[in-house]
């Protein structure tokens, strides 16, 4: 893998330095001055993000434009995401990491919408961002870097927090999507306004028939939102409930196969399914005191239910898993002078969890297979854990200087009970052949976790438009259940650290010359990486390195033509021994982890109702596997979308995905058992829209 910058970050870069006219930047400086409101970070809504912390925002303005159908779409504008799309919708994420795969790798990044975690932390699923109502959502905000300070568990990476719009406000919208493929959904927003309450609801439906053989995806996602306010609170009550029964395609195989049409077609598992409900309820209390402080505490509720066909898994068995629990989330903010600020909370939380894997009939394929693999239940577990987390920021402000010292205790503790024999026997208990059966589980046990995650950030605001920003942060992510306690072959206990990383980051930001921009560059030393080894293992003894730079920028160009960029150059390296097919790979780059990712988007505003916008998505060559011995080639795509505002309330959008109809991979991996294996990309595929707001 080339260790030099490549071409098209040069590119990326160089646009950072185009100059503007004068009028331009004087346009930009004051369009600027309306800062954006954000949440993440603070939990309570402000006018910009918090100094020091480097958020990105995908605003509404981009959701309507791109209405993507797949959160993938979106998450590319933000430098340092490279998030690789499955079938339907599932995918993998990644966030200044490589794609994240495995049974607990989800823990690496906390998914949240409104604020609220869409999974309790010791049960979070690879998947889990379907459950949120991206397809209807006021904007997305992306925390990059250790956000463990404040949302504890899983913000190891950062965060991804959907904002559902505020529906109590008189909100209404009507509107409807036709694609390629069969897709098509429909979408409603309708909220009224009572003055001192509100009341509103924002759904949608998708059907698609997808682009292979026997894929279809079926959803239907809903908020309802109520508002009251007192003289001195404002409270705020919502509901989600999301459900997907989904069709799956799954990898196709053989070297470049994604570039025949014939084969990327093809659905080798036209029996594998996802069906998946999901509900959550909230309530956020937010007091304004007699003495400008402000106490906000937000109880919640959630169930989520899944079924799931493993067709990846020799036997093909049934997963069958759901969570239900409670939780609050808590924050005081107090000024003691103009210079000093105090937030703290307490977080808590309760979750009984369960799973199980049952196997309908016997195991196809070679005589091992067929004697370690049995029929019937696998496994057969509840877990219920308990989480408790204080935490506090203390800041100091003077002048131009700005400096925030947090830090969070985090206690966490599963209950695990096991329902079937304990170790490596079928259900009933008898012995598998040729030396026991493939899945193994431990005996009933409690586990307890504690972390401590501080974080020291600096900001120093150079001018009215230039501001440099530090940050040192800890985070961590406790075990998830699938690591603890579904195990394999001989393991009996898995004895798992917390995976900590270690984060320094600095930055610059600002405007100069109609250039909006964010540069930023990051190292983390990841200790205790949770892996599965050669022994077939769980294990928490590796190290990994992440090393980066990011730039996010928006330049107008002139009253017409504008452009955003996201770019990113990063390493991700594994750091410890382990030797796998005779090749150490310490040191060598984790395996799906291309070191550039560039998204550029040139807008062109024909008429003050018509927009145009073009596209390009860059995405470097990466390994397949940890030996680094196979690789994918990488691809660009372009992709062509437009609006035409036909009145001050009907809105169309036509789009063009994959101009060029590039045949790339979605995602690249390399099995030893099959070796190279993919999820194709769509060929050229169309969208139009059509938006009545009232």
């Amino acid at each position: 893998m080339p260790a030099k910058l490549p071409v098209s970050l040069y590119y990326a870069i160089a646009i950072a330095l185009l100059p503007g006219s004068a009028a331009v930047a004087q346009q930009q400086s004051t369009d600027e001055n309306i800062e954006r409101i954000v949440t993440t970070g603070s939990r309570i809504a402000q006018e910009s993000p918090e100094h020091g912390l480097a958020i990105s925002q995908i605003d509404n303005q981009t959701l309507n434009l791109v209405s993507p159908m797949h959160i993938e779409e979106v998450l590319k504008f933000v430098a340092g995401a490279g998030v690789q799309r499955g079938n339907g919708q599932e995918y993998l994420p990644a966030l200044r990491s490589q794609v994240f795969t495995g049974a607990g790798a989800c823990g690496g990044l906390l998914t949240a919408e409104d604020d609220i975690p869409l999974r309790a932390a010791g049960f979070c699923n690879i998947n889990e961002l379907f459950e949120a109502h991206t397809e209807m959502a006021q904007r997305i905000e992306v925390l990059k870097g250790p956000g463990s300070a404040l949302y504890g568990s899983n913000a190891i990476h950062g965060v991804v927090n959907v904002i559902t719009p505020d529906v109590t406000r008189d909100a209404g919208l009507l509107g409807v999507d036709y694609g390629s493929y069969g897709y098509s959904r429909y979408k409603l927003r309708h909220g009224e306004d009572f003055g001192k309450s509100g009341i509103g609801i924002n759904a949608s439906i998708t059907r698609d028939s997808g682009y292979r053989e026997n894929e279809s995806v079926h959803q239907e996602k809903v908020n309802v939102r109520h508002r009251y306010e007192f003289s001195d609170v404002t409270l705020t009550s919502g509901l989600t409930y999301t459900n997907l029964d989904q069709d799956t395609a799954g990898y196709i195989e053989g070297f470049e196969s994604y570039k025949n049409e014939t084969l990327a077609q093809q659905n080798g598992d036209p029996e594998a399914f996802r069906k998946n409900r999901a509900l959550r309820i909230w309530s956020k209390a937010q007091w304004s005191l007699d003495n400008g402080d402000s106490l906000l505490i937000t109880p919640y509720y959630r169930d989520q239910s899944m079924d799931f066909l493993m067709h990846f898994l020799p036997g093909q068995p049934l997963e069958k898993n759901s969570q239900e629990g409670i939780g609050v989330q808590s924050l005081y903010q107090h000024a003691f002078n103009n210079q000093w600020q105090l937030e703290a909370g307490l977080d808590a939380e309760y979750t009984e969890g369960t799973l199980s894997q049952f196997q309908d009939g016997p195991t196809q394929g070679s005589a091992f297979l067929q004697a370690t693999i049995p029929e019937g239940f696998h496994y057969d577990y509840d877990v219920d854990a308990t989480m408790i987390a204080p935490f506090a920021a203390l800041t100091w402000q003077r002048d131009a200087w700005r400096i925030t010292a947090a830090a969070r205790f985090e206690s966490m503790q599963y209950d695990y009970t096991n329902h079937l024999p304990a170790g490596r026997t079928r259900a009933d208990g008898t012995e598998c052949g040729m030396g026991g059966c493939r899945y193994a589980r431990p005996p009933s046990s409690s586990d307890d976790y504690t972390n401590f995650s501080p974080k020291l950030r600096i900001s120093y605001q150079i001018n009215d438009a230039l501001s440099l920003y530090g940050n040192i942060a800890r985070g961590y992510r406790a075990p998830q259940a699938t690591e603890l306690y579904r195990l394999q072959r001989e393991q009996q206990v898995a004895d798992l650290d917390s995976e900590t990383v270690t984060s320094i980051e600095a930055g610059l930001k600002g405007q100069v010359a109609g250039t909006r921009f964010t540069l930023a560059a990051y190292t983390m030393d990841k200790d205790n990486f949770i892996f599965r080894d050669s022994d077939f293992f769980t294990v928490s003894d590796g190290e990994t390195r992440h090393q980066g730079v990011e730039m996010e920028l928006m330049h107008q160009f002139n009253q017409q033509w504008d452009i955003a960029v996201a770019a990113s150059y990063a390493n991700h390296t594994y750091e410890y021994d382990q030797v796998l097919n005779g090749v150490n790979i310490n040191g060598n780059d984790i395996d799906t982890a291309p070191d550039t990712l560039v998204n550029t988007r040139l807008g062109w505003q024909v008429t003050d109702a018509a927009r145009l916008q073009m596209e390009w998505h860059h995405v470097a060559a990466y390994y397949t596997d940890p030996e680094n011995l196979n690789e994918y080639e990488g691809h660009d795509l372009l992709h062509l979308r437009g609006s035409w505002a036909l009145s001050n309330t009907l809105t169309v959008f036509a789009r063009v995905n994959n101009v060029t109809d590039e045949r790339y991979a979605e995602r690249a991996d390399f099995s030893s058992f099959s070796g190279p294996r993919y999820f194709p990309g769509r060929p050229r595929n169309y969208m139009v829209s059509v938006q009545y707001q009232y």
